[in-house]
């Protein structure tokens, strides 16, 4: 019998897809436990039409972050920290406060999309990865300075 996955399902397939399995596992664990419909000309259309909506809905992701990066590659990242003797600082900046300079900037970026490579102790400048989506993936300079 031939089913369309509704999720993945452990060494069978991957959602969407078409699969081959007996009638009896079709029935009594796949279509009872919702994790696939019967494939027929109908469900077929309704997946190809779910995919379609999919696909624009990433492209819309992907266009509003876009529009996001182009902000964050414009905003002023300067901290400001106190150092000590030999200009050694006291603490670091971490994705946290990266994303918290973001958001006084009027752009909300969560601080899991901001990787530092290490961490940040000295003063100069450091290029930052920002990874909104597998798409949108981008560095950006940030200064540190001395208070």
């Amino acid at each position: 019998m031939k089913v369309i996955l509704l999720q993945d399902v452990k060494k069978q397939g991957k959602k969407d897809a078409i699969i081959e399995v007996s009638d009896g596992y079709a029935n009594n664990f796949l279509i009872k436990n919702k994790l696939a419909v019967p494939y027929s000309k109908r469900s077929k259309e309704v997946l190809e039409q779910e995919q379609t909506e999919r696909k624009i809905n990433e492209e819309n992701l992907i266009e509003s972050l876009i529009l996001v990066k182009e902000k964050i590659e414009k905003a002023n990242l300067v901290f400001y920290l106190k150092t000590g003797k030999e200009g050694k600082t006291f603490g670091s900046v971490s994705s946290k406060q990266i994303s918290d300079k973001l958001k006084e900037q009027g752009i909300s970026v969560d601080k899991k999309c901001i990787h530092l490579s290490d961490t940040i102790t000295t003063l100069g400048s450091y290029e930052i990865q920002f990874v909104l989506h597998k798409k949108v993936q981008f560095k950006v300079t940030i200064h540190l300075k001395e208070k």
